[in-house]
Parts: structure tokens; sequence; C-alpha cells
């Protein structure tokens, strides 16, 4: 994959998140008040229920759902122009249908963008979590499963 690709940019409340990624690991960030317990993403401080500023990562099964997904049309970033079509998908997970990540749907875990045909995708469609590096970070990406 060409190394121009947009990578994601790091912050401290995120910095573990990419850290377990590098380890293959999907977590998402949970409130750690045991009245609470609620995931929650993006990544902050303050859990946005309770307001409490205790936190622990939590492993998740890397398994959700389409939410939704765009194919861009031109004009595309010039390091895309070659993977076009490819897709662009939100996907809900599993333990919460409210957490929702970014990413791409493609064929295995460091396939081309445009490894899947855009027809495959549906809303709803489930998939599951594999990672691939990307101009130095492991990023999320999505396989779909088989039904």
């Amino acid at each position: 994959m060409p190394s121009e690709l947009l990578v994601p940019v790091t912050d401290d409340d995120g910095a573990p998140f990419w850290e377990y990624a590098a380890r293959g690991e999907l977590r998402v960030q949970s409130c750690a008040a045991p009245d609470c317990a609620r995931l929650r993403f993006p990544p902050r401080p303050c859990c946005p229920h309770c307001h409490s500023f205790d936190s622990e990562w939590r492993r998740v099964s890397g398994r959700g759902r389409i939410w939704s997904y765009v194919l861009p049309h031109p004009p595309l970033l010039p390091p895309y122009s070659d993977q076009a079509p490819y897709n662009a998908v939100v996907v809900e997970l599993v333990e919460d249908p409210l957490i929702r990540l970014v990413g791409n749907v493609v064929a295995e875990p460091d396939a081309p963008l445009d490894s899947v045909d855009p027809a495959r995708l549906r809303i709803g469609a489930r998939v599951q979590v594999a990672f691939t590096e990307t101009g130095g970070l492991t990023v999320p990406r999505w396989l779909l499963e088989r039904p």
C-alpha cells in the first residue's frame, strides 16, 4: 500500500488504542466506575455518562456490523486514485452499537483498499476486525464475515 495514504493522528487519550492495535487487539476505553462500566469511543478523560475520571481499556470481540459506508468519487486525494473504487465504512461493535469505528472493508488484512467489490457491501453486513500496518501505525480494517 502506498505510504502517502492518510494515517490517523494519535493523542494522549487515544494512545492506548493504538498500542493495543499494534498487538492485534481491539480494545475500547471503558468507564471503571463500578456502577457505570460503559464503553466509550472516542477515548476521553471523563465518562460522558457518569462523569467519572476512572477508566480502563476493555478488549472487545472485534465483531460488528456495517452501520454506514461510502464509495468516494473523484476528485480523490492523489494517493487514493489508483485504488478507486474503494470503501470507507462505519462499523458498530456488537458489544455496544453506539460504539462506532471508521475503516475500510478489505479482502484480507494487507489487501489494497479496492480489494472488495463494492456490490458486496450492505448496511448491516457482519464484519470482523483485522489489523495492518500503514505509515508506521497499526490500523484496524474490516473483513466481511461469511454467512
